[in-house]
Protein backbone atom coordinates (compact mmCIF):
# COMPACT_ATOMS: atom_id res chain seq x y z
CA UNK A 1 0.00 0.00 0.00
CA UNK A 2 1.52 3.16 -0.88
CA UNK A 3 1.38 5.51 1.57
CA UNK A 4 1.69 9.55 1.71
CA UNK A 5 4.45 11.49 3.05
CA UNK A 6 3.09 14.10 2.85
CA UNK A 7 2.37 15.47 6.29
CA UNK A 8 4.14 15.34 9.61
CA UNK A 9 1.07 14.09 11.15
CA UNK A 10 2.14 10.35 11.59
CA UNK A 11 -1.77 8.96 10.99
CA UNK A 12 -1.89 11.51 7.73
CA UNK A 13 1.04 10.36 6.18
CA UNK A 14 0.60 6.57 7.07
CA UNK A 15 -3.01 7.10 4.75
CA UNK A 16 -2.94 5.12 1.44
CA UNK A 17 -3.19 7.51 -1.25
CA UNK A 18 -6.48 7.05 -2.17
CA UNK A 19 -7.94 7.41 1.43
CA UNK A 20 -5.80 10.81 2.13
CA UNK A 21 -7.59 11.38 -1.25
CA UNK A 22 -11.05 11.32 0.42
CA UNK A 23 -10.18 13.60 3.38
CA UNK A 24 -7.36 16.10 1.23
CA UNK A 25 -10.30 18.42 0.21
CA UNK A 26 -11.69 19.05 3.97
CA UNK A 27 -7.97 19.16 5.72
CA UNK A 28 -7.69 22.40 7.39
CA UNK A 29 -4.70 24.29 9.02
CA UNK A 30 -5.13 25.96 12.93
CA UNK A 31 -3.17 27.09 15.18
CA UNK A 32 -2.86 25.16 19.18
CA UNK A 33 -2.71 28.33 21.32
CA UNK A 34 -1.00 27.22 24.88
CA UNK A 35 -3.84 25.88 27.29
CA UNK A 36 -6.92 26.49 24.90
CA UNK A 37 -9.90 24.38 25.23
CA UNK A 38 -10.36 22.11 22.39
CA UNK A 39 -13.77 20.18 23.76
CA UNK A 40 -14.95 19.54 27.18
CA UNK A 41 -16.65 16.35 28.80
CA UNK A 42 -19.87 15.20 27.58
CA UNK A 43 -19.93 17.78 24.49
CA UNK A 44 -20.30 16.13 21.03
CA UNK A 45 -17.11 16.66 18.57
CA UNK A 46 -17.58 18.66 15.56
CA UNK A 47 -13.61 18.28 14.48
CA UNK A 48 -10.87 16.01 14.84
CA UNK A 49 -7.34 17.43 15.41
CA UNK A 50 -3.95 15.85 13.45
CA UNK A 51 -1.12 17.60 15.01
CA UNK A 52 2.28 18.66 13.25
CA UNK A 53 3.85 19.75 16.41
CA UNK A 54 2.25 20.51 19.87
CA UNK A 55 0.51 18.33 22.59
CA UNK A 56 -3.24 17.76 23.40
CA UNK A 57 -3.97 16.65 26.71
CA UNK A 58 -6.68 14.13 27.40
CA UNK A 59 -7.95 15.34 30.98
CA UNK A 60 -10.20 13.58 33.75
CA UNK A 61 -11.98 16.46 35.65
CA UNK A 62 -13.07 15.13 39.16
CA UNK A 63 -15.82 16.13 41.39
CA UNK A 64 -13.82 18.33 43.80
CA UNK A 65 -11.97 19.92 40.99
CA UNK A 66 -9.04 18.05 40.31
CA UNK A 67 -7.50 17.58 36.69
CA UNK A 68 -5.93 14.53 35.76
CA UNK A 69 -4.17 13.73 32.52
CA UNK A 70 -4.96 10.21 31.47
CA UNK A 71 -3.38 10.58 27.87
CA UNK A 72 -1.34 12.48 25.41
CA UNK A 73 -1.62 13.23 21.23
CA UNK A 74 0.88 14.58 19.28
CA UNK A 75 2.11 14.17 15.71
CA UNK A 76 2.02 10.40 16.01
CA UNK A 77 -1.84 10.33 15.85
CA UNK A 78 -5.20 11.77 15.68
CA UNK A 79 -7.41 13.28 18.63
CA UNK A 80 -11.04 11.88 18.21
CA UNK A 81 -10.03 8.81 15.99
CA UNK A 82 -12.97 6.61 17.14
CA UNK A 83 -16.16 10.12 16.52
CA UNK A 84 -16.33 8.71 13.00
CA UNK A 85 -17.17 5.24 13.78
CA UNK A 86 -19.41 5.13 16.72
CA UNK A 87 -21.49 8.54 17.59
CA UNK A 88 -21.06 9.48 20.84
CA UNK A 89 -20.19 12.18 23.67
CA UNK A 90 -16.71 13.11 24.45
CA UNK A 91 -15.35 11.38 27.66
CA UNK A 92 -12.89 14.03 28.67
CA UNK A 93 -11.62 17.33 28.13
CA UNK A 94 -9.24 18.21 25.53
CA UNK A 95 -6.59 20.86 25.59
CA UNK A 96 -3.52 22.43 24.24
CA UNK A 97 -0.64 21.14 26.43
CA UNK A 98 2.31 22.34 24.14
CA UNK A 99 1.56 24.85 21.33
CA UNK A 100 1.80 24.01 17.92
CA UNK A 101 0.11 23.50 14.58
CA UNK A 102 -2.69 20.83 13.35
CA UNK A 103 -4.52 19.87 10.82
CA UNK A 104 -8.15 19.35 11.09
CA UNK A 105 -11.25 17.85 9.51
CA UNK A 106 -14.73 18.33 10.24
CA UNK A 107 -16.66 15.05 11.51
CA UNK A 108 -19.03 14.70 9.05
CA UNK A 109 -16.61 14.60 5.55
CA UNK A 110 -13.99 12.60 7.41
CA UNK A 111 -17.26 9.83 8.58
CA UNK A 112 -18.26 9.61 4.97
CA UNK A 113 -14.96 9.09 3.82
CA UNK A 114 -14.79 6.36 6.82
CA UNK A 115 -17.77 4.93 5.08
CA UNK A 116 -16.40 4.57 1.67
CA UNK A 117 -12.95 3.05 2.47
CA UNK A 118 -12.61 -0.26 5.12
CA UNK A 119 -8.95 0.66 5.34
CA UNK A 120 -9.52 4.25 6.31
CA UNK A 121 -12.04 2.90 9.16
CA UNK A 122 -9.38 0.52 10.17
CA UNK A 123 -6.62 3.50 10.75
CA UNK A 124 -8.92 4.94 12.38
CA UNK A 125 -9.98 2.43 14.74
CA UNK A 126 -5.80 1.68 15.30
CA UNK A 127 -5.09 4.97 16.35
CA UNK A 128 -8.26 5.12 18.60
CA UNK A 129 -7.14 1.98 20.52
CA UNK A 130 -3.52 3.12 20.60
CA UNK A 131 -4.91 6.24 22.78
CA UNK A 132 -6.80 3.86 24.83
CA UNK A 133 -3.73 1.60 25.86
CA UNK A 134 -2.02 4.38 26.44
CA UNK A 135 -5.26 5.54 28.80
CA UNK A 136 -4.96 2.13 30.42
CA UNK A 137 -1.49 2.40 31.10
CA UNK A 138 -1.67 5.59 32.75
CA UNK A 139 -4.04 4.47 35.14
CA UNK A 140 -1.63 1.64 36.30
CA UNK A 141 1.16 4.11 36.25
CA UNK A 142 -0.47 6.70 38.57
CA UNK A 143 -1.76 4.10 41.02
CA UNK A 144 1.93 2.14 41.16
CA UNK A 145 4.45 4.08 40.42
CA UNK A 146 6.32 6.87 41.93
CA UNK A 147 6.16 10.55 41.23
CA UNK A 148 9.68 10.67 40.20
CA UNK A 149 9.61 7.74 37.31
CA UNK A 150 5.76 9.81 36.64
CA UNK A 151 7.00 12.57 36.01
CA UNK A 152 10.49 11.24 33.87
CA UNK A 153 7.91 9.11 31.61
CA UNK A 154 5.84 12.17 30.86
CA UNK A 155 8.46 14.73 30.15
CA UNK A 156 10.09 11.94 27.69
CA UNK A 157 6.50 11.01 26.34
CA UNK A 158 6.15 14.94 26.13
CA UNK A 159 9.34 15.45 24.08
CA UNK A 160 8.65 12.80 21.55
CA UNK A 161 5.49 14.08 20.82
CA UNK A 162 6.40 17.50 20.44
CA UNK A 163 9.97 16.76 18.51
CA UNK A 164 11.90 19.48 20.91
CA UNK A 165 13.93 18.66 23.72
CA UNK A 166 12.58 22.13 25.13
CA UNK A 167 9.05 22.09 26.82
CA UNK A 168 7.08 25.13 28.39
CA UNK A 169 5.33 22.93 31.28
CA UNK A 170 4.08 24.59 34.60
CA UNK A 171 4.32 22.98 37.76
CA UNK A 172 0.74 23.19 38.03
CA UNK A 173 0.29 21.62 34.34
CA UNK A 174 3.25 18.38 35.46
CA UNK A 175 1.14 17.88 38.70
CA UNK A 176 -1.90 17.29 36.15
CA UNK A 177 -0.59 15.58 34.00
CA UNK A 178 1.06 12.85 36.91
CA UNK A 179 -1.87 12.93 39.34
CA UNK A 180 0.23 13.98 42.25
CA UNK A 181 0.48 17.46 44.43
CA UNK A 182 2.18 20.85 42.96
CA UNK A 183 4.65 20.73 45.78
CA UNK A 184 6.21 17.04 44.75
CA UNK A 185 6.33 17.79 41.52
CA UNK A 186 8.61 20.58 42.65
CA UNK A 187 10.62 18.37 44.71
CA UNK A 188 10.82 15.92 42.09
CA UNK A 189 12.03 18.19 39.16
CA UNK A 190 14.77 19.89 41.53
CA UNK A 191 15.85 16.09 41.92
CA UNK A 192 16.14 15.68 38.08
CA UNK A 193 17.78 19.06 37.57
CA UNK A 194 20.39 18.30 40.47
CA UNK A 195 20.98 14.80 38.32
CA UNK A 196 21.74 16.96 35.30
CA UNK A 197 18.78 14.86 33.06
CA UNK A 198 16.84 18.28 32.61
CA UNK A 199 17.36 22.05 33.48
CA UNK A 200 14.55 23.65 34.47
CA UNK A 201 13.65 27.53 35.43
CA UNK A 202 10.43 29.18 35.42
CA UNK A 203 8.45 26.57 33.58
CA UNK A 204 11.19 26.30 30.74
CA UNK A 205 12.37 22.27 30.67
CA UNK A 206 15.11 21.46 28.59
CA UNK A 207 16.14 17.72 28.64
CA UNK A 208 19.73 17.50 28.49
CA UNK A 209 19.67 14.06 29.42
CA UNK A 210 17.66 11.68 27.48
CA UNK A 211 19.08 8.67 28.62
CA UNK A 212 19.21 9.29 31.82
CA UNK A 213 15.58 10.33 31.95
CA UNK A 214 15.01 6.64 30.08
CA UNK A 215 16.58 5.14 33.19
CA UNK A 216 14.74 6.98 35.37
CA UNK A 217 11.54 6.18 34.16
CA UNK A 218 8.56 3.77 34.61
CA UNK A 219 8.09 0.64 32.44
CA UNK A 220 5.46 2.35 31.23
CA UNK A 221 7.12 4.66 28.79
CA UNK A 222 8.57 1.79 26.35
CA UNK A 223 5.18 -0.34 27.10
CA UNK A 224 3.12 2.60 25.66
CA UNK A 225 5.84 3.24 22.60
CA UNK A 226 5.33 -0.79 22.17
CA UNK A 227 1.74 -0.46 22.18
CA UNK A 228 1.62 2.19 19.36
CA UNK A 229 4.37 0.38 17.33
CA UNK A 230 2.17 -2.88 17.82
CA UNK A 231 -1.19 -1.31 17.11
CA UNK A 232 0.21 1.40 13.96
CA UNK A 233 2.51 -1.11 12.60
CA UNK A 234 5.02 2.34 11.91
CA UNK A 235 8.52 2.92 13.76
CA UNK A 236 8.19 4.41 17.13
CA UNK A 237 7.94 8.21 16.96
CA UNK A 238 11.46 9.79 18.62
CA UNK A 239 12.58 13.43 18.81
Amino acid sequence: MDTVPRSPNGFLSSLSASDFELIRPHLRTVDLTADSVLIETDEMLKRTYMPHKGVISLVVKLARGERVQVAMVGRDSIFGAFAPLVEGRVLNNATVLVPGLASTVELEPLREAAGQSPTLRTMLLRHGLAVYAQIQQTAGCNAAHTVESRLARCLLHTRDLSGSNKIVLTQEAMAQMIGARRNSVSLVAHTLQQANFIHYSRGHIEITNADGLIRTACECYAAVKAQYARLLNCEETSG
